[in-house]
């Protein structure tokens, strides 16, 4: 009785162990290389649509198209704001942009779309915890203790991202050619 139970014992440690080596190897996941997240973080960049209000817009025939001299740089600073019917944007009833789609008056006032180029007047000196502080809690310059960014960045969406994707689109845009640009300061509602 006892030789009956241990040779079914051994039979089946034998069988655990010829099962278990047919098992396909996991292999583990090499780590993204610079190349690999600066790529991954181009697509997320593009796909995502951030030259749509971060770059300003030259009007062709065909209306407005990206001015890739400034890509990604916001706000052209030095192109004045013009006016613009402030108690529509104050009524809550519309959102009004600017032409070239880098500025947006609403009932929080005026907000014009920063320079995420890798220039000093962008997120050229940004650490990847600022740009992470302002992607998924949108905290201005991702800085503790500043201001809500204001609409239209969608932040609310974005905080979805993964750390990996923050990540990778960080690194893209260090990447981008700079462009010095100081976007002025959001302007509060009129009162």
């Amino acid at each position: 009785m006892k030789r009956t139970k241990y040779s079914i014992i051994a039979l089946l440690s034998m069988m655990a162990v010829a099962c278990n080596s047919n098992q396909p190897q996991v292999a583990e996941k090499a780590a993204p290389t610079q190349e690999e997240k600066v790529k991954r973080g181009e697509y997320l960049v593009t796909v995502i649509g951030c030259g749509d209000c971060h770059t300003p817009k030259i009007m062709t025939p065909q209306g407005p198209a990206p001015d890739m001299e400034r890509y990604l740089s916001g706000y052209n600073a030095e192109m004045p704001l013009g006016e613009y019917d402030t108690t529509l944007a104050a009524s809550g009833q519309w959102a009004l942009f600017k032409g070239d789609l880098t500025a947006t008056a609403g009932p929080w006032g005026v907000s014009f779309a920063a320079n995420i180029t890798s220039d000093g007047t962008g997120i050229g000196n940004w650490t990847l915890e600022n740009f992470r502080k302002a992607m998924k809690e949108g905290k201005y310059k991702g800085i503790d203790n500043s201001r809500p960014m204001l609409p239209p960045m969608p932040w609310q969406n974005f905080a979805q991202l993964t750390d990996e994707d923050i990540e990778a689109m960080f690194e893209y845009l260090k990447t981008v050619k700079p462009v010095k640009n100081l976007v002025p300061q959001a302007i509060p509602p009129r009162a």
